[in-house]
């Protein structure tokens, strides 16, 4: 099953880095959607349903945290999970983004190897379009 992802970071190179990224690591996705920060985000989510949001911590106007508390508020937009995925990593930030309620975080830098595994564990497994699972190995971006 092929996954629809809203991807928001203020960088417009990152977004694509993280594109090319999930692209890279095999995970199916239909589409992207992109936005470049907290606020553009939630305008897309109310025309759009999303199956991930993919989200950096540190933006301007609306920052990551303030996104999830947003849509935690919202009664459809909470069950949309949230990947947050940042620069930041000490305990007290993790700790930080999960009581705010992402489903996980991924650290800057990060492989398609890295992206893959925690989609995979908020979503499930996801298959190719031939039906194999999915795999980086060869992969160029």
């Amino acid at each position: 099953m092929a996954h629809t992802i809203l991807i928001v970071d203020d960088s417009p190179p990152m977004r694509t880095v993280i594109r090319k990224t999930i692209k890279a690591s095999g995970f199916s996705s239909s589409s992207f959607y992109e936005a470049g920060d907290g606020r553009e985000a939630l305008e897309i989510l109310k025309k759009s349903w999303m199956d991930l949001v993919v989200t950096d911590y540190n933006m301007p106007d609306m920052n990551g945290i303030e996104l999830i508390t947003a849509m935690k508020t919202d009664d459809i937009l909470q069950a949309v999970p949230v990947l947050m995925i940042t620069t930041e990593g000490s305990h007290q930030r993790v700790a930080e983004f999960l009581a705010a309620g992402a489903a996980g975080y991924v650290k800057k830098p990060f492989t398609p190897e890295e992206i893959r595994a925690k989609i995979i564990e908020i979503l499930g497994e996801s298959h190719d379009e031939d039906g194999s699972v999915g795999s980086a190995a060869g992969c160029d971006f």
